[in-house]
């Protein structure tokens, strides 16, 4: 729209100036001067594609790159803020942009940071480093899957098309097959946009998109057919995300085009709705019986779920029934709830669920105690959006890592925090045509490949510089935390402090069925 207005206002201010200098004075003409340069201006904005702003706001999308431009006075305006003002992952964006433009991530001056402040965090090195130049490979589904899965240390996290345009989701899944690593669909279903050659991690929420009956229930034949597609590696069935657990989600009305409608099987133009719970089990046998089912149904890929751990028995719940049963999930994927959404309730998106690095130590104690934690892959989910970040994850229980934010920040997200809206000025997380022309495919899918490229590097020199040749070797002793009265402790050391997971490890589990106590 702003693209129209601005060739119209071109061409009449043009018009205008060439009439005034024809019918009343050839002085006119200067005014070419002043606004000359602001048409050309526009029409390079409009033709060129490595910036959606200036694609989709000619001339005036240029402000926000002056601004950014004056470091660090204006840039420090543009910081991520807790909600008393203090700032938080102030690199986080220029750590992302740098990396998916592959122009490096070195930084002046220095750490910015108190390191004497509590909280800070530190990597314990070692004087004897290593050097680790090709990334480990996570085996998923190794046992029980007649198609297991090679999956990468890092990947991306669930965002459905619909929440996203059909651009941003193949610049995703462009980038992802040039990386070699996976695109998790969201709940959405799959799309076309989704066939660009990535592998998929197809995500089943509790709507069902592209598996479901006219009433909202669960289609063994259609899942079986969409899971049969070769680009589906595996399937993650959503129990809960850390942005909104306990409650299901809403795509509104203005998002549900007749392409999505077709592909979610659902009333085009009106307010889809993803129940809080599942209809197809509601207890953790009856979860396991349904993740052995799909993973017949999908001839043989491997079948996980995804939570935001909310209560601790529950899930302890949920490792006892493996334990008894035998059966078990290929994967667990462990969501904190710092982790981010289109759109949320404001208080469950600030006070529901456990942050991630409390709840994926606990997911990792109990799947120990319960014996079954070699048997099951755990990926960790939420904010990871550096090599730190992986380390971490790694060392506190993890075995891979995905995130959303951070991969729609490398393909030019600016955090306009316009997603629920339909307006998203750069053309991600809308259904506008007219927004979404401005990204760019060709440009924004090697910026996705070159973060993840780069992040993983950063990840690998991390570990290496701990002394480590394999993510396996990684311990919560690698990572230390600077605590209030200026000691420092290690995560091990932190984690025995608290209840939850002092409780976990100094009860036994119960015995297996059958057995002799």
């Amino acid at each position: 729209m702003v693209r129209v207005i601005f060739l119209m206002s071109a061409l009449a201010v043009s018009g205008g100036i060439s009439a005034l200098a024809y019918f009343h004075h050839i002085n006119w003409l200067y005014a070419f001067i002043i606004f000359g340069p602001l048409i050309l201006i526009g029409l390079r904005d409009m033709f060129q594609n490595k910036h959606a702003i200036r694609k989709n706001f000619p001339v005036i999308g240029n402000l926000r790159y002056i601004l950014e431009g004056i470091s660090p006075e204006i840039q420090q305006y543009f910081v991520e803020r807790r909600t008393d003002g203090s700032p938080i992952n102030k690199n986080r964006r220029a750590i992302i942009y740098q990396r998916s433009k592959n122009v490096g991530a070195t930084h002046p001056f220095g750490t910015e940071m108190n390191v004497y402040e509590e909280g800070y965090e530190f990597v314990a090195h070692s004087l004897y480093p290593k050097i680790v130049k090709e990334e480990p490979r996570v085996m998923i589904g190794k046992g029980q899957c007649s198609k297991p899965y090679s999956a990468s240390l890092y990947n991306i996290s669930a965002m459905s098309f619909g929440s996203l345009s059909k651009n941003a989701v193949m610049a995703m899944n462009k980038g992802a097959a040039q990386g070699n690593f996976f695109h998790n669909t969201g709940e959405g279903g799959i799309s076309p946009y989704h066939l660009m050659g990535g592998d998929l991690s197809w995500q089943i929420g509790t709507g069902y998109f592209g598996c479901r009956n006219q009433d909202g229930t669960f289609n063994y034949d259609m899942f079986a057919e969409n899971a049969s597609k070769d680009a589906v590696k595996m399937i993650e069935v959503k129990l809960s995300q850390g942005a909104k657990p306990g409650k299901g989600g809403i795509l509104p009305g203005k998002k549900v085009t007749p392409e999505i409608a077709k592909i979610r099987a659902v009333p085009e133009g009106k307010d889809v709705y993803s129940p809080s719970s599942h209809s197809a089990f509601s207890n953790p046998k009856e979860l396991l019986d349904f993740c052995d089912k799909l993973r017949e149904l999908s001839g043989g890929k491997p079948i996980g779920f995804k939570l935001c751990i909310g209560q601790p028995a529950e899930f302890e719940e949920l490792c006892k029934a493996m334990q008894e049963t035998g059966q078990h999930p290929d994967f667990i994927g462990i969501d904190g709830a710092e982790g981010g959404t289109g759109a949320a309730p404001l208080e469950f998106a600030n006070h529901v669920g456990l942050p991630l690095y409390v709840g994926l130590p606990i997911a990792d104690a109990l799947l120990k105690k319960y014996g079954v934690r070699d048997k099951v892959k755990i990926i960790a989910s939420g904010k990871v959006f550096s090599g730190f970040g992986i380390l971490k994850a790694i060392s506190l229980g993890a075995d891979l890592t995905q995130s959303a934010r951070s991969f729609m920040l490398s393909i030019g997200c600016i955090h306009a925090q316009l997603c629920n809206t339909n307006t998203c000025p750069v053309g991600i997380a809308t259904q506008n045509k007219s927004l979404m022309k401005g990204l760019n495919v060709n440009d924004k899918y090697v910026r996705c490949y070159n973060y993840h490229h780069n992040t993983v590097k950063a990840f690998l020199e991390l570990m290496g510089a701990t002394g480590a040749t394999h993510p396996d070797e990684l311990t919560p002793d690698n990572i230390k935390r600077m605590a209030e009265d200026g000691d420092v402790w290690t995560y091990t050391e932190i984690m025995k402090s608290w209840h939850m997971i002092e409780k976990i490890t100094s009860e036994k589990a119960a015995p297996k069925a059958g057995a002799s106590a």
